[in-house]
């Protein structure tokens, strides 16, 4: 038996694949064909990780010390408040700056700043030791604050940094690198022991947490060092 195939049938059919044909020649790139194109970072954004990897690894920016009165500033140095009030500081502009313009010293793995408020004065003197870095890229600091007196109040830092842009007096786009306080762990005054980092876990061991403090070394207290 023949099968006879009508006009009617036949043109709708052939006028489909053509159709069909021209859309398959102009379609762009499928979701997955495109999601596989990955975007060369810019020669910026380059920079900027780099700048970032610099801090993560050696906690200097274009191979200069951060200044340790930084962490005064981010509350070590404010003993009548409960809480940081400046969080976030643009570490590209304290290097060099008139704020933290006071001679930095090193002594050891230790760095710090003395600032002379009165020539009569006893100056005020704020220092750190950088532990390292986690996995997940955040800062570890013990710092140091001593007001003119006896006292050396200890504190530990969990840090973020980031890069970030902004404009200047005018209007041109320049480059940050914004260093944020994420926590404080308050240790004491002329406190001793250990900072220790495995992962994303920050080991405090402590041998004594003050002068009065005779007790021997505490059972050690363990943080995890995370973002908000």
């Amino acid at each position: 038996m023949q099968l006879k195939t009508t006009a009617s049938w036949v043109r709708p059919t052939v006028a489909l694949a053509a159709l069909w044909m021209m859309l398959c020649a102009s379609a762009p790139l499928g979701a997955n064909a495109a999601s596989k194109k990955m975007r060369t970072p810019s020669l910026d954004e380059r920079s900027a990780s780099a700048l970032i990897a610099e801090v993560r690894r050696s906690f200097t920016l274009h191979g200069k010390t951060i200044p340790p009165e930084i962490f005064r500033d981010f509350g070590d140095g404010d003993l009548a408040d409960s809480g940081s009030i400046w969080v976030t500081v643009d570490i590209a502009a304290t290097i060099g700056s008139n704020l933290y313009f006071d001679d930095i010293r090193s002594d050891g793995p230790w760095v710090s700043q003395k600032k002379l408020r009165q020539k009569t004065d006893v100056p005020e003197e704020t220092a750190y030791t950088f532990i390292g870095s986690t996995k997940n890229g955040l800062l570890v600091v013990l710092a140091t604050y001593n007001g003119g007196g006896s006292g050396i109040f200890y504190t530990l830092h969990i840090l973020d940094v980031a890069a970030s842009r902004g404009l200047d007096f005018e209007g041109k786009i320049y480059q940050r690198i914004n260093l944020t306080n994420l926590r404080n762990v308050i240790l004491g005054d002329r406190w001793e022991g250990r900072v220790t980092i495995s992962n994303n876990a920050v080991r405090i061991v402590t041998d004594r947490s003050g002068p009065a403090e005779d007790a021997g070394p505490r059972a050690p207290i363990t943080i995890v060092a995370k973002r908000p």
